[in-house]
């Protein structure tokens, strides 16, 4: 199981941030929930202020690049072991610096990947 860092984490039902916590805890990936909204999903509540978090496998990204900013040197200073660019997260300033870094990326979408077992 991957413990999965979401970010961009929301209680709205409607965005797939919340459809990606949802089916990870489905297929029993531990989550934990980083998001500027205020809330409680999947039985987790998401975190507001960025932790030092550790252990994470993977992050999977539900921010568009300008909001990325702020927190490209702080994810890469958790080392994942990836970083999935889901659609409309797209950075190439970001993933060269996971790259040089030596953080896999991919740009997938949680959902497809999951859906396909090749999360």
């Amino acid at each position: 199981m991957k413990n999965t860092l979401i970010i961009g984490a929301t209680p709205n039902t409607d965005r797939y941030a919340y459809k990606a916590a949802e089916r990870l805890t489905q297929a029993g990936h531990p989550i934990v929930l980083f998001g500027i909204k205020k809330g409680v999903v999947c039985g987790q509540t998401i975190i507001n202020d960025w932790e030092d978090f550790q252990n994470i496998d993977t992050v999977t990204l539900y921010v568009g690049p300008a909001r990325q900013k702020e927190y490209i040197d702080k994810i890469i200073s958790i080392k994942p072991k990836r970083v999935i660019f889901n659609p409309g997260t797209e950075n190439p300033e970001f993933q060269s610096r996971l790259y040089k870094s030596g953080i896999k990326y991919e740009e997938a979408c949680t959902l497809v990947l999951l859906s396909i077992n090749k999360y």
